[in-house]
């Protein structure tokens, strides 16, 4: 038998790489000789940067910059010297997880950190950046980041503004006679799981804004300032950021990847599946075991799951979901084509005790699941 093993993490109980070992080590009480092969996966969100690191067998470059609200804070991206490609998860530097609950604050936060950390790869020589939008704690269009390359905001004054989400609705001007000036030779890929529009009821502020601290009426001064931003914008580079899927994505960096990086909005997972020669790997394999920690709904757009489903439904893999826990219906499992999916939870438990005896739970589910192919007629 032949496996490829291919999940996401279980957040906050297991990691991808935790995950392949431990599905192995079931695998193995039943199929001792089976070809097995470890390829933890991403989506691009919080967390994808320990997987791009096995991937792109790049070194890990940390830097002070400065976090959400402007303070100092030691972040990491991964660099390949070899393929001159960079690794940036915004996350780092510009993430919720940066802040305690209280601090969160959308209004005056800011992606500069994130900027800092691009301008770092670019003078180690980047010629390729891969920048993961998940977790972020701003909502300013990416002006942060953009100010860290050279770009220079103005009020109707002609006074420089401060990059940060309660300004957009002052900006005036856009300055960008000053920008980095490898920023030209690079290429930018955006990892981006959403199709937000900049503003509006399903934008960047209506949206999400409120898990970052924002207040209702902060909230509606934010989605004005983005409709602002969104108009010089347009005036100055000829983007009209309203009609690009995604670019409320993070606070409306999305957008702001498109005008002051040139990016490409992607899914995360492709990205990560390119990076891994993930649909050259699967060939010829009989079973890929996938998973993660809540496989629901939302599993069927845009996330690694989602991902692993569609590379392996070209090539005719079954594919078998080992997940925390399982809420799909049938005809939502049927639609998503996933062949065998299954709950690891043992018995009455606490999600504490689930998350404790997660590595045990899998290693026991897989060793069932391998039964099953031994003593079925079918692979």
């Amino acid at each position: 038998m032949k496996f490829v093993i291919a999940p996401d993490k279980f957040k906050g109980s297991l990691t991808g790489f935790e995950f392949c070992n431990a599905v192995e080590d079931g695998l193995r009480m039943v199929f001792s000789d089976a070809e097995i092969r470890k390829m933890p996966l991403a989506d691009g969100g919080d967390g994808t940067i320990e997987v791009v690191e096995h991937y792109l067998k790049g070194k890990k470059i940390t830097l002070k910059v400065k976090d959400p609200l402007f303070r100092p804070v030691s972040a990491s991206y991964i660099y390949s010297q070899e393929s001159h490609i960079a690794y940036i998860e915004m996350a780092e530097a510009s993430g919720l997880k940066l802040l305690k609950d209280i601090e969160r604050n959308c209004m005056e936060s800011s992606t500069f950190g994130t900027g800092e950390l691009i301008v770092d790869a670019l003078e180690k020589g980047a010629t390729e950046i891969i920048l993961g939008i998940g977790g972020s704690a701003t909502n300013d269009g990416g002006m942060g980041m953009a100010f860290a390359l050279g770009y220079l905001f103005l009020d109707k004054e002609g006074n420089e503004l401060a990059p940060i989400g309660r300004n957009l609705i002052a900006v005036k001007k856009v300055d960008n006679s000053n920008i980095h000036p490898k920023l030209k030779d690079v290429k930018v890929k955006v990892a981006c799981d959403v199709s937000n529009p900049f503003y509006g009821a399903n934008g960047a502020a209506k949206i999400y804004a409120e898990q970052k601290g924002a207040s209702k009426e902060e909230i509606e001064l934010l989605d004005e300032g983005l409709r602002n931003y969104a108009k010089i914008i347009k005036d100055v580079f000829s983007i009209e950021l309203q009609k690009i899927a995604g670019s409320g994505a993070a606070g409306g960096i999305g957008g702001g990847a498109v005008v002051f990086l040139k990016g490409q909005l992607t899914s995360g997972i492709d990205l990560i599946k390119e990076l891994a020669n993930f649909d050259e790997a699967i060939e010829g394999i009989d079973w890929i075991i996938t998973g993660e920690g809540q496989l629901d709904e939302q599993t069927l757009s845009g996330k690694t799951i989602n991902g692993v489903v569609n590379s392996a439904a070209k090539k005719n893999i079954p594919v078998a979901a080992f997940c925390g826990s399982a809420s799909i219906s049938i005809e939502q499992q049927k639609e998503f084509d996933l062949a065998y999916v299954t709950s690891i939870v043992r018995g009455i438990s606490t999600l504490k005790r689930a998350m404790e005896t997660s590595y045990a739970n899998l290693v026991h589910t897989s060793y069932n699941f391998a039964n099953l192919m031994k003593c079925s007629s079918f692979k």
